[in-house]
């Protein structure tokens, strides 16, 4: 099969390689749309360590059944499904209480670091178990249903914590997740969303998408945020970026006692202000992929609750895959979400 390898890190080729087996408990899917993932492009220069070459990234995809596993039931070539990042083990004690994106011996597709080696989705083929497969509502395309996986990242990171109607959200940072948190936190009955971003392009696509308020983050964010709650600050801050400045101002601009949910993951490292976090007596927390959320979400993308089209940029050819992840990479204005077909 052709698939684009990461050979070193910065240098993709789309080359020849094997057809993944299809284990008994697998099925091999054809992949039909891959999308790129921001982690991808962050760690294709090795700066996150998880994409160690060489490897066939790639997680968030689409596609119809090409073979099944001898102890497969209820899948059958030709069905369209999409399927979970995650490849979790099912009998951890994480597994058991539902929380499958802690699981101790979690794997994801397109992923190689020190743990282990999976391959991803930029290929023609990819295997995956049974039981991360999701099917496509007949209406849904496969480009379209390959943006699941952000929009069920959005939908944990909102529901880590207690909703309480008509709350105020800060979203600091509108790229994919983002702009994913907006949607999701209109649904959830967010009264004001605010959108923090440096990005005028990315700030005008978050009020289309639902945010009530935009604040350009360069000048004087917290300010901003606090003459909109009239000086109290916001009860939910969602971070989308990950690194010590937009965490900051996440932290600086919610209420006493609000909560900040951390969704970036680019640096390993950050400073925090500690004192503001203990004598503001806030709520700091991780969010971490997905655990359930994929049926509620393909619903709601096929009945038109949420929308990807609008953070869909373009889709083209895997063989075109290394100009693509390039032009990501150096931040071309305008893209967000690129989608490469096999």
């Amino acid at each position: 099969m052709k698939a684009l390898v990461l050979k070193e890190y910065l240098k993709f080729n789309y080359e020849e390689t094997p057809t993944p087996g299809c284990g008994a408990e697998e099925v091999l899917v054809a992949v039909k749309a891959c999308g790129i993932c921001g982690s991808d492009v962050h760690g294709m220069d090795g700066s996150t360590g998880r994409r160690r070459p060489p490897i066939i990234m790639g997680h968030e995809a689409a596609g119809v059944i090409a073979e099944v596993g001898g102890a497969v039931h209820g899948w059958e070539r030709g069905d369209r499904v999409t399927f979970d990042s995650t490849i979790y083990c099912g009998a951890c004690e994480f597994c058991r209480r539902g929380q499958v994106n802690l699981c101790n011996r979690r794997r994801v597709l397109g992923v190689s670091c020190e743990e282990y080696r999976q391959h991803g989705a930029f290929a023609e083929y990819v295997a995956v178990p049974d039981y991360i497969l999701h099917r496509l509502p007949a209406a849904l395309s496969f480009e379209h249903a390959a943006l699941i996986e952000p929009f069920a990242i959005a939908f944990h990171a909102l529901h880590r914590s207690p909703i309480t109607l008509n709350d105020t959200a800060v979203v600091v940072g509108c790229g994919m997740i983002g702009l994913a948190v907006i949607q999701a936190a209109r649904l959830a009955g967010f009264g004001r969303i605010v959108a923090v971003d440096i990005a005028s392009e990315k700030l005008a696509l978050a009020a289309r998408l639902g945010a009530t308020d935009t604040v350009d983050s360069r000048s004087a964010p917290v300010e901003e945020i606090l003459r909109l709650t009239g000086g109290v600050g916001a009860d939910r801050a969602f971070e989308a970026v990950g690194i010590a400045a937009t965490i900051e101002l996440a932290i600086r601009c919610v209420r006493k006692g609000g909560v900040v949910t951390l969704i970036g993951n680019v640096a390993p490292r950050v400073e925090l202000p500690w004192q503001t976090i203990v004598t503001r007596e806030l709520e700091l927390q991780g969010t971490c992929a997905s655990a359930g959320e994929y049926p509620a979400c393909l619903e709601m993308m096929a009945s038109g609750a949420i929308d990807p089209a609008p953070l869909l940029s373009a889709v083209a050819p895997l063989a075109e895959g290394a100009s693509w992840f390039e032009r990501l990479y150096h931040k071309e204005a305008g893209l967000l979400k690129v989608i490469l077909k096999p």
